[in-house]
């Protein structure tokens, strides 16, 4: 897929980061992870992001990342898959690399490791990154790389292959000001934890889509409040925060990283064996994985049976 046939589709729709599957073992579990990936295909994600933030990209091996792009591709059908990318310039450039290598239809630049960088230091990691692959590739503006308009409009000049301004910032004015400056040379997605929480805002500011995590395991539940958004049904989308949304965030804020713990949670009570997350974040407990089972009990006639999910 060229970078304008991606800037397409991921403006087209609703947008996902499936979880990576670990074994006993702790390494990469292919067989569980193409079950979930292929469920979640039937259900019209736009794209889906293998070995992004949700999928732990923080916690692997730059060389386990082409192995599960292999699998996301040889699972999701026609659904376009973008790879997560990071840590320093020539890191980065590595893992872009073996990522369009291995089949990836482009790449989400994830903030650098660590350091705070002047606009000028970014202008020059992103455009490093860009230029050493042909995919299209989408910027994460978040922590502690956070890019003015100005900027972005260096990058888009000098970089073609640079489609999409994915924000986890939830500063609304930068935002509005991209979008503004910018227009339609790129795609905007909203990127905060839990999105949907944020959506009615971001949807002001010019940010027509966003990641669910959500839909790793409630896709249909995820996919209503999207189109009701889209249609302005308030209606529709406050029932589904109030039921649903809300519940959830109290889980995910009982601890930090449960906004991955609490999803990969949700996605074995829906009978795909996902393993634990890897170190530094942490399971749920064991009451509060029964909190997450009944949020999830009204939504679980979606799930496949636990025999054809563990094939």
């Amino acid at each position: 897929m060229d970078p304008i046939e991606l800037k397409q589709a991921l403006g087209a729709g609703l947008l996902s980061f499936p979880v990576t599957p670990f074994g006993k073992d702790g390494a990469f579990n292919r067989a569980p992870y193409e079950a979930h990936v292929g469920w979640l295909s039937g259900f019209d994600a736009s794209v889906l992001f293998a070995a992004g933030g949700t999928g732990e990209f923080f916690s692997l091996e730059p060389s386990e990342i082409p192995e599960i792009i292999v699998a996301a591709k040889a699972s999701a059908g026609a659904t376009p898959i973008v790879a997560g990318c990071g840590y320093g310039t020539r890191i980065a450039v590595s893992i872009a690399q073996s990522a369009e290598k291995a089949g990836a239809d482009g790449i989400l630049l994830l903030p650098h490791y660590l350091m705070d960088a002047s606009q000028e230091g970014l202008y020059q990691h992103i455009k490093t990154v860009c230029q050493s692959v042909g995919i299209g590739v989408m910027v994460y503006n978040r922590d502690n790389s956070i890019l003015q308009a100005e900027t972005l409009a260096r990058l888009c000049e000098a970089c073609p292959n640079l489609i999409g301004f994915k924000d986890g910032s939830g500063d609304i004015g930068l935002v509005r000001k991209i979008t503004a400056v910018m227009g339609d040379r790129l795609t905007y997605l909203g990127g905060m934890p839990t999105a949907e929480l944020f959506a009615d805002a971001y949807l002001g500011a010019g940010v027509t889509t966003y990641s669910s995590a959500v839909f790793n395991f409630v896709p249909g539940l995820a996919q209503t409040f999207y189109k009701a958004l889209r249609a302005g049904d308030r209606k529709t989308t406050d029932k589904i925060l109030i039921d649903f949304f809300y519940p959830f965030m109290e889980i995910r804020n009982r601890q930090k990283g449960y906004a991955v713990s609490a999803v990969k949670a949700g996605v074995r009570i829906m009978g795909f064996d996902t393993g634990p997350v890897r170190a530094p974040l942490t399971d749920l407990t064991a009451e509060e994985v029964r909190m997450m089972e009944a949020l999830c009990e009204p939504y679980r006639k979606d799930a496949p049976m636990a025999s054809q999910a563990a094939e």
